[in-house]
């Protein structure tokens, strides 16, 4: 079982958000809009690059939420090696074992990577 990272979390990061924010508003302020309307614009911007920020903070925590409970789950799978001794007849079982190590490693880089997502949006704010 190979995880599988959630869409989003490549898709754009809260820099990225702000970055895209930033050039849309030089854009804006280089077309021949009227004050008033062009600060409705820059208001409306901004208040969609918060709720995205917010929406991929969320996704961030709800991903590593996700992964604990993956990791818990194959926890509870592995709990056939306390039974187990080196003289084990099928071998086998050891490298299905190893398996859900690997799936446990992957889970926890999936959730590692959501936090550090998380906190690199939060150090924004």
């Amino acid at each position: 079982m190979s995880p599988q990272a959630p869409e989003d979390l490549s898709d754009f990061e809260c820099g990225d958000i702000d970055r895209l924010t930033r050039r849309i508003e030089h854009i804006l302020d280089g077309a021949a809009v009227n004050c008033v309307c062009q600060e409705r614009l820059h208001d409306a911007l901004r208040r969609f690059a918060d709720l995205e920020i917010t929406r991929l903070q969320r996704h961030a925590l709800t991903t590593a939420r996700d992964q604990r409970l993956r990791i818990a789950s194959i926890l509870s799978l592995m709990a056939d090696l306390e039974d187990l001794n080196i003289n084990e007849l099928d071998a086998g079982v050891f490298t299905e074992l190893a398996y859900l190590f690997d799936d446990v490693a992957g889970a926890a880089h999936l959730g590692a990577l959501a936090m550090r997502r998380l906190a690199s949006g939060a150090s924004r704010a």
